[in-house]
């Protein structure tokens, strides 16, 4: 009887299943846009054709990707700025490092890539000011507008020592938040101390995990925070156990920086999508543009700094 019964079932299962089949629509090619300009800099654009996820992943098919048959320009008041092309190494140094730090790259190895990248020397971004990017390719026009806004100093930053070893230690910072108002902030660091031959430790900027935030859950309110020390380290007398703090002797510089809410909605969701990524079980998320029909940012920053000696 109880055969018959797990036929029957078998048989019921059978019946009800049915073929579904799904749509997948085809690989479209995309314009990529990574965009920076920030408050006393020169406005750095990185143009790129979107990668099909099935297509050859190699040097050769990154560096294919680059679009130069652009034109672009930067908008602001009355003001027209046309940007041109350039090697990393034709750029001021302090537009070559930001774009290293674009590229997740060291300065040294970022020299080395052969790509160019759309700037204008001729234009120093202010604060206070707000400037649209306007890129035309192909026959299709593209615009997207980004604020430097005021800068939010912080109130303090300080190295704090770990009670059970008080050579190392993570680099805090209390912060007094405007109220009644959106703010959203990003938090860089690098070292100075000098090495051997006179030269600083760190050649650009880096952000640790979390270095985007904004102030959803503390608005107008005073908050103190930490952040582990993002930077590599070829010290080896530094602690394996303490790879992410900060040592007694280090002087950091801090680069807190201020981003309108556009911004932060397209790096909030971005990295939100990457840290995801490897979870089948996540959410798919979309990552808004400021710039109507690409994908990508232009996005501006209204830097702050501050110093931590890290010492007793």
């Amino acid at each position: 009887m109880m055969r018959v019964w797990f036929i029957l079932l078998l048989l019921s299962m059978y019946s009800c299943t049915k073929e579904v089949k799904i749509d997948i629509p085809g690989y479209q090619n995309q314009l990529v846009v990574d965009g920076i300009i920030e408050t006393g800099g020169n406005p750095i654009v990185i143009l790129s054709q979107s990668a099909n996820i099935y297509e050859q992943s190699d040097l050769a098919a990154y560096i294919a990707r680059f679009v130069y048959d652009a034109e672009l320009k930067v908008l602001s008041g009355n003001d027209t700025f046309p940007l041109s092309l350039y090697t990393i190494s034709e750029l001021p140094i302090e537009s070559q490092k930001k774009v290293a730090e674009m590229l997740r790259l060291e300065w040294n190895e970022a020299l080395l890539l052969p790509i160019k990248v759309y700037s204008s020397t001729a234009l120093i971004a202010q604060e206070n000011t707000s400037y649209t990017l306007e890129i035309k390719h192909q026959g299709k026009s593209y615009k997207g507008t980004t604020q430097l806004l005021t800068t939010t100093a912080l109130d303090t930053v300080y190295w704090k020592p770990e009670a059970e070893n008080p050579d190392y230690g993570y680099s805090w910072a209390k912060l007094s938040d405007p109220a009644n108002q959106f703010d959203a902030y990003k938090w860089e660091v690098k070292r100075i101390n000098l090495k051997a031959n006179g030269e600083e430790l760190d050649d650009i900027y880096k952000r640790g995990f979390g270095g985007f935030f904004s102030d959803q859950f503390f608005d107008g309110q005073t908050i103190e925070f930490f952040y582990e020390n993002p930077l590599k380290r070829k010290d080896t007398t530094h602690l394996k156990a303490y790879k992410r703090y900060y040592r007694i002797g280090d002087t950091v510089v801090v680069k807190f920086s201020k981003m309108d809410q556009q911004v932060f909605s397209f790096y909030d969701k971005k990295y939100a999508q990457l840290y995801s990524a490897a979870n089948p079980f996540s959410t798919p998320i979309n990552v808004p543009s400021n710039i109507h029909g690409l994908l990508g940012v232009w996005a501006g920053f209204s830097p702050w700094y501050d110093t931590i000696y890290c010492g007793q």
